[in-house]
């Protein structure tokens, strides 16, 4: 699989065949680790220039796309603590200007509680949760991209998704 970037591919079109083979599921993941979009695109174009640059490193363990999502989660934990360290001013955050229709309130309080209760997970239970439920990866895959057991991917799923459920069931009162 890794011959088709690496069998005397140029450098441009490496790049090109990563981005459009596994972008968008890098960027799940980080905008499920970061919570943020913008902040997920960098996480996203990190990862992937990160990955262009150490495509030869790769060994072929657990497949091409667990090794980007294993090199997306790690970037996004890493600007995480980055961000955590930078104080901004309230007064230049950007403001919401969505404008919704009184029939889309219910789904919105939904999509509210569900952002909440996710917010509410830590880092490796958001990532968890997605490459799951998301992406539809396998509990070794999971554990393998988040370099952990899958006992633990299996006893953080189970936690989360009752977390998220009660949050949900609150919403419906």
């Amino acid at each position: 699989m890794v011959e088709k970037y690496t069998a005397g591919a140029d450098p441009e079109e490496l790049l090109g065949q990563l981005i459009r083979d596994h972008s968008v599921a890098m960027y799940r993941v980080a905008v499920a680790i970061v919570r943020d979009h913008a902040l997920a695109e960098d996480v996203t174009q990190e990862s992937l220039v990160r990955a262009w640059l150490a495509i030869d490193s790769y060994r072929g363990e657990g497949g091409l796309r667990a090794w980007l999502l294993r090199i997306t989660h790690n970037t996004a934990v890493s600007m995480l603590r980055k961000e955590r360290d930078t104080a901004y001013d309230p007064s230049d955050l950007p403001e919401r200007t969505d404008v919704r229709q009184a029939d889309e309130a219910e789904v919105l309080d939904l999509r509210s509680a569900l952002n909440e209760a996710l917010d509410s997970l830590d880092p490796l239970n958001r990532a968890i949760v997605v490459l799951r439920d998301v992406e539809g990866r396998s509990y070794d895959e999971i554990a393998h991209i988040l370099e952990t057991t899958v006992s633990v991917v299996k006893s953080r799923l189970f936690r989360s998704r009752r977390r998220l459920e009660r949050a949900l069931r609150e919403v419906d009162r």
